[in-house]
């Protein structure tokens, strides 16, 4: 009994209870009274809520920087950007991408109305400039991104080329002023470009060879192209790289490996990735120099001697054969990775292929401190005669269709949208890869070991069938990872837990994804309904919608100090 005479239970008893009560009924009777209260916060109670309401494995130890199970359950339930606040009509057609200035004073929305809309992100976003990209031949928008120190925007949209639909453009936004600085041509469209340094980007350049053989050729260009000296570069070609059986680059992307000293998360909980990705590094075992007929025009030599001599299997199709010289060409005609130059470096990381046009690999090509400027040769003219190619420094293998990418804001782990095709599936003809599932996978990637890392996130759908398949934007903030879906939902998984934590519904396909980069409780996603929609989490609700005290006159509040 306490002081009063009541009859308590006992805390054990107690503790019984509350175990076969939800979260929100133990929080409730934890106000009762202080024995309530004290056994309400008992730490194995909520290790017991946190494993049984999420459904974590129980292998899988808590947060390294949590305070307590039951901080950390609250922190899953109370930070998560679940609780639409409001929704932004203004786009009239599909909006596809959207991106946040590195200061989140500001976010940029691309849309097939054609239209590139820039916001103001205060408490209620209200649109701050709209440029109409109609007037350049632009059929739509499709990706921006903001430089780093937010006074230029990078806007990729598709151009309505006289011949091939299949081409792009890049053009350039002061921040400042609105005006239009640059245009860059970028083919194929969904290369999309990207920033490598505040006042230079990158676009690319498709050339056929073959019927299924390409080239693409990845350009620097100066954002600024109104120089009046015709000696300063502009434009200046970074990497020239083979496509085989119909593949090609895109999505590129800039990865800084030297923010790596600080990773913010620690996403390894001792658990080896259940997945069939394979990772080759390709920069071991490079031959050196020799001299004489090279390994590679031999076994052209030879090649070329058995389909003349009638020895080639018939089953060759053109397609194989096309296929097969060209990669004896180019073996003899790449240059090899270079030595990685020091701690610091950057890596351009995009998707390609080798078996068909589907993208079901990521390149990733280290990008050298002397490339990162326009000055210097032009066109490849500090190449031998005999290297027309740029070789890849590592290839990550997914075996299904890539159709979306994202970096941690640390730059160290990459995130990857997949639908896998069927295990075991081989691939015959390049212009019919295998079907791909209607699930997506969001594959881990460990830039710094190049492993992957983690099972594979598992939750959102998508229908749309591999000749027509989309990108599908997602982003990564420091405790989530979030995805758009066709199945007319974006979703949220906490990185470390592995757990989806959240759905948010619209009306129709999302397409994009985008964390406030200074508060991960701020989401934003967007979607073929042709609306935006802000979503905050519930403990800033609680924190906007809070009474504010009203201030009391100081000399009311210098009288009741003296009283």
């Amino acid at each position: 009994m306490d002081e009063g005479g009541t009859l308590l239970l006992p805390d054990c008893l107690l503790y019984q209870i509350f175990l076969s009560l939800g979260p929100s009924d133990v929080v409730a009777a934890g106000q009762v009274c202080r024995q309530w209260q004290a056994v309400s916060r008992d730490e194995f109670l909520w290790k017991e809520q946190f494993y049984r309401y999420y459904r974590v494995a129980r292998d899988v130890p808590r947060h390294p920087a949590a305070a307590s199970w039951y901080e950390e359950f609250r922190r899953l339930y109370d930070t998560v950007p679940c609780v639409e606040v409001q929704t932004l009509r203004e786009h009239t057609d599909q909006v596809l991408h959207l991106s946040f200035a590195h200061s989140a004073s500001q976010f940029a929305s691309c849309s097939k109305d054609c239209s590139v809309k820039i916001w103001s992100n205060d408490l209620v976003v209200s649109l701050l400039h709209s440029a109409d990209m109609r007037p350049y031949n632009w059929s739509y928008t499709q990706f921006s991104q903001f430089n780093q120190d937010d006074s230029l925007l990078l806007v990729s949209g598709v151009f309505l080329g006289p011949h091939n639909s299949s081409s792009g453009e890049i053009a350039v936004i002061s921040l400042d002023t609105f005006a239009l600085l640059s245009r860059v041509r970028n083919k194929p469209y969904d290369v999309f470009g990207c920033w490598l340094t505040e006042t230079s980007l990158i676009s690319g350049n498709l050339h056929r060879i073959g019927d299924i053989t390409s080239c693409s050729v990845l350009w620097l260009n100066n954002a600024f192209q109104n120089v009046e000296s015709e000696n300063v570069n502009v434009v200046k070609r970074l990497f020239k790289i083979q496509n085989l059986n119909a593949s090609t680059i895109r999505t590129v992307m800039v990865a800084d490996c030297s923010r790596f000293d600080s990773p913010e998360l620690l996403l390894d909980t001792g658990r080896p990735a259940q997945s069939s990705c394979r990772v080759f590094d390709l920069g071991e075992g490079s031959s050196s120099e020799t001299t004489g007929p090279t390994p590679a025009k031999e076994g052209l030599r030879h090649f070329l001697d058995d389909i003349l001599d009638g020895h080639v299997q018939p089953t060759l199709s053109e397609n194989m054969l096309e296929t097969r010289v060209a990669k004896l060409l180019a073996q003899g005609r790449t240059r090899p990775p270079e030595p990685v130059a020091g701690d610091s470096k950057k890596y351009l990381i995009f998707t390609t292929g080798c078996l068909t046009y589907s993208p079901h690999q990521i390149g990733i090509k280290q990008i050298l401190p002397h490339q990162m400027t326009t000055a210097g040769p032009v066109l490849g003219e500090e190449r031998g005669t005999d290297e027309f190619f740029d070789s890849l420094d590592h290839v990550i293998d997914v075996h299904g269709h890539v159709i979306g990418m994202g970096l941690s804001p640390d730059h160290r782990y990459l995130y990857v949208n997949s639908r896998s095709w069927p295990s075991g599936a081989v691939v015959v003809d390049p212009l019919q890869p295998p079907p791909i599932a209607e699930e997506i996978d969001l594959h881990v990637f460990d830039l710094k070991t190049m492993q992957e890392v983690k099972r594979a996130l598992r939750a959102h759908r998508a229908y749309t069938p591999n000749d027509e398949c989309f990108f599908i934007f997602l982003d990564v903030s420091r405790d989530f990872v979030a995805s758009g879906a066709e199945d007319r939902h974006g979703y949220i998984w906490d990185r470390y837990y592995n757990i989806c934590l959240a759905k948010l519904q619209h009306e129709d396909v999302v397409n994009s994804v985008a964390f406030n980069p200074r508060e991960q409780d701020f989401l934003l996603t967007a979607s073929d309904d042709a609306t935006i929609k802000v979503w905050r989490s519930p403990r800033t609700m609680r924190a906007l919608q809070a009474p504010r005290p009203r201030p009391r006159p100081f000399f009311s509040w210098f009288a009741s100090q003296r009283r």
